[in-house]
């Protein structure tokens, strides 16, 4: 039975006009006569070497595997309207979605930044991970099958080759489902699907929107295959801050490969770039946070924690928090020790006393300036290293030098008790 425009599905949906064609079907532009809305219609292909009985299977399977995507609530999966057969054949109805496929945006206007591609592979991300919660894995993430809307909303569409996870009655042993190119090296070798391989298709599809290729290209499906299942990844040249989300996803072996968590985690902070904003507040956990490049952090242990408290736990720095009140302690310290050096030395100083008392013979210079000096080695005693002193008359002491020596108002260094170590 030919097909093309004008025909009409199940008494219902009538085809416009061809979106795109891939190796597991045709997509149609349609429209819903009953609900008076547009659709996206897929008709599914058979291969031709598939026998009778064989048609049959991917049938079942095509059917249960639409029915599985209808089950996802995501605003970056694709919605699966109904799944009708027509000339023995399943056509899967979908969302119409007016849009661009990330590979014609790369095509027509060449690579993308990689703060757009990091906010493209978020969204595609939560699809996937909405998707991998339901038991479903995609097996053909790839630039072809990202939508970029024109309300700047993603989505993953063409979960038509998707398969049930631990369903293996409606796989064809040996069977490899997918685009060369986007294949994970495990099922490039003959492995089963898992989560980490939509990953892995993820980081390619992250790839090329960077660099305009895919890590693997060798100009041919079986030399590219060959590549992904051997070779390690081409470097990429363009990623700049992408680069390690895309080493990470694109990792041989699966146990390696980043979690979605963790490609989450990088990605955001790759899609806000250079002063994109600060993230959002994280609360406390019971584990040590990743805090935003650049974030200083303090230690913090107050007594008296109640019971089950994080032993240590960071808080970003505020650059406006005011010093504890410790810090001020020295330097008072610093400041008593100068007074009462002062004192005693011009109290050894003073001429005579009143008659009838005892005078004491006249201090010799060289007796002042070792009680001086004595004074002035108790205050450095009670001063740490790299305070300022002050002097009675509230002026500033003098600055220590690099070398050790205080520099005096003149500028010539001169020897003094606070060359020597300070510490008790």
């Amino acid at each position: 039975m030919a097909t093309g425009p004008g025909q009409l599905l199940a008494g219902r949906y009538r085809l416009r006009a061809v979106l795109g064609q891939g190796g597991m079907g045709i997509v149609w532009h349609a429209h819903d006569e009953l609900l008076g809305r547009d659709v996206a219609v897929k008709e599914v292909l058979w291969p031709p070497e598939l026998n009778a009985s064989e048609q049959q299977v991917l049938f079942r399977r095509t059917v249960r595997e639409a029915r599985a995507a209808a089950r996802l609530n995501h605003p970056a999966a694709v919605t699966v309207f109904d799944v009708v057969e027509e000339g023995g054949r399943p056509w899967i109805v979908m969302e119409f979605v007016r849009s661009r496929s990330l590979a014609q945006v790369v095509r027509e206007d060449g690579p993308l930044p990689p703060s757009q591609a990091a906010r493209i592979g978020l969204q595609v991300l939560g699809a996937l991970a909405a998707a991998h919660a339901a038991g479903i894995l995609h097996r053909d993430v790839k630039p072809g099958n990202v939508l970029l809307a024109e309300d700047d909303r993603v989505v993953l569409t063409d979960f038509g080759i998707a398969a049930l996870l631990g369903d293996a009655t409606l796989t064809a042993s040996g069977a490899v489902i997918g685009s060369a190119a986007y294949i994970a090296p495990e099922r490039a070798h003959g492995g089963p699907a898992e989560p980490a391989s939509d990953l892995w298709s993820l980081g390619v599809t992250l790839y090329e929107a960077v660099e305009g290729r895919t890590p693997h290209e060798r100009g041919g499906a079986i030399q590219t295959l060959l590549a992904v299942a051997t070779e390690e990844p081409d470097p990429p040249q363009r990623a700049g801050p992408l680069a390690p989300v895309l080493e990470g996803l694109l990792r041989r072996d699966p146990a390696s490969r980043l979690t979605a968590d963790d490609a989450g985690r990088l990605l955001r902070a790759v899609a806000a770039g250079p002063g994109g904003g600060t993230q959002p507040a994280v609360p406390l956990p019971t584990s040590q946070p990743d805090l935003a490049d650049g974030a200083r952090t303090q230690a913090l242990g107050p007594p008296g924690r109640p019971p089950g408290y994080p032993s240590t736990v960071l808080v970003a720095g505020n650059p406006g928090r005011k010093p504890p009140r410790r810090r001020y302690l020295a330097p008072l310290i610093a400041l008593a020790g100068l007074l009462i050096a002062g004192l005693v030395a011009a109290l050894l100083l003073m001429p005579g006393r009143t008659s009838g008392r005892h005078q004491p013979p006249a201090a010799s210079p060289g007796s002042a300036s070792s009680a001086a000096s004595a004074g002035a080695s108790a205050a450095a005693s009670a001063t740490p290293r790299g305070s300022a002193a002050v002097t009675s008359a509230g002026s500033a002491g003098p600055s220590a030098s690099p070398s050790g020596a205080a520099s005096t108002g003149g500028g010539t260094p001169q020897p003094t008790a606070a060359n020597a170590d300070p510490s008790p």
